[in-house]
């Protein structure tokens, strides 16, 4: 997925619309079950999610129409690669109001959410993501490491 050119392996790289949600902001991605409501839930959410990234390679980053934002981007998590597109629809006062993230392929969209369903286990945001045990039996028992 990615060049393969270590040089373009980003580690420091945070959104400016992550500052800038609106307050009742929305997240879909593929890796949720069900949209996220509220600012606080998605930074919560987003703020550990970067954590996963091994790094980011990005194709493109930059407005996208009037009222928007895009990042393509790929990547590795626990060794899987990842790409990524995320549209941000910013509101008429000029906050994110809307995320939208699209992950592939599949059996990384999986491990992305196992991983962040053992992370928030036993919070509110847990319902969000897969199952742990649908997730194992999905892919194997040493998706954790």
């Amino acid at each position: 997925m990615s060049s393969g050119n270590a040089d373009l392996h980003r580690r420091d790289y945070r959104p400016a619309w992550l500052d800038d949600l609106a307050e009742d902001a929305t997240m879909e991605a593929s890796v949720l079950n069900g949209i996220v409501e509220g600012a606080e839930a998605v930074r919560a959410i987003l703020g550990y999610a970067r954590t996963l990234y091994d790094y980011q390679e990005f194709n493109y980053v930059g407005e996208y129409g009037e009222h928007g934002f895009v990042e393509d981007y790929t990547s590795r998590v626990h060794g899987e690669p990842i790409g990524s597109i995320v549209v941000v629809r910013y509101n008429d006062a000029g906050r994110a109001q809307h995320v939208v993230i699209n992950h592939r392929p599949l059996r990384s969209v999986l491990l992305w959410s196992r991983l962040m369903a053992d992370h928030f286990a036993n919070t509110p945001y847990a319902k969000y993501f897969i199952s742990p045990e649908l997730t194992r039996d999905l892919l194997g028992p040493d998706t954790s490491s």
